[in-house]
């Protein structure tokens, strides 16, 4: 059984830096594409980055390029989300997701496995 659990997050001021990690279990992590994902209360989930089996595709929402990095260490099973110069607007739950496979998925409903969430407050 395919599980996926997130860390790193907390509080910070803005301009700080903090890294989401993403553990895969059940599984070996190259066999999946991830993604990390963020959403607010009463708002609809939105893709932060995505990244394909290897490493050698990414893709970054607007919002957060230039600022943040998706990688991976599929020997270790583990994803990473490196974020930096954050912003108060980068405050959201923030999710990591896998889907069986290649290609590299930006929609939620692309994705089969859901980690249960991890807080950043990022204050002013």
């Amino acid at each position: 059984q395919v599980q996926l659990m997130e860390s790193g997050g907390g509080s910070m001021q803005a301009g700080g830096s903090l890294q989401l990690n993403c553990t895969l279990s059940g599984s070996r992590l190259v066999d999946y594409a991830l993604g990390w994902f963020r959403q607010s209360t009463g708002k609809e989930r939105e893709v932060v980055a995505a990244i394909n089996y290897n490493g050698g595709r990414v893709y970054y929402a607007d919002p957060v390029k230039g600022r943040f990095t998706i990688s991976r260490d599929n020997a270790k099973n583990v994803a990473y989300l490196q974020m930096n110069s954050l912003k108060p607007e980068d405050t959201d739950e923030y999710f990591c997701a896998a889907v069986y496979g290649g290609g590299l998925p930006r929609i939620p409903s692309q994705y089969a496995f859901w980690g249960q969430g991890t807080r950043v407050t990022i204050s002013s």
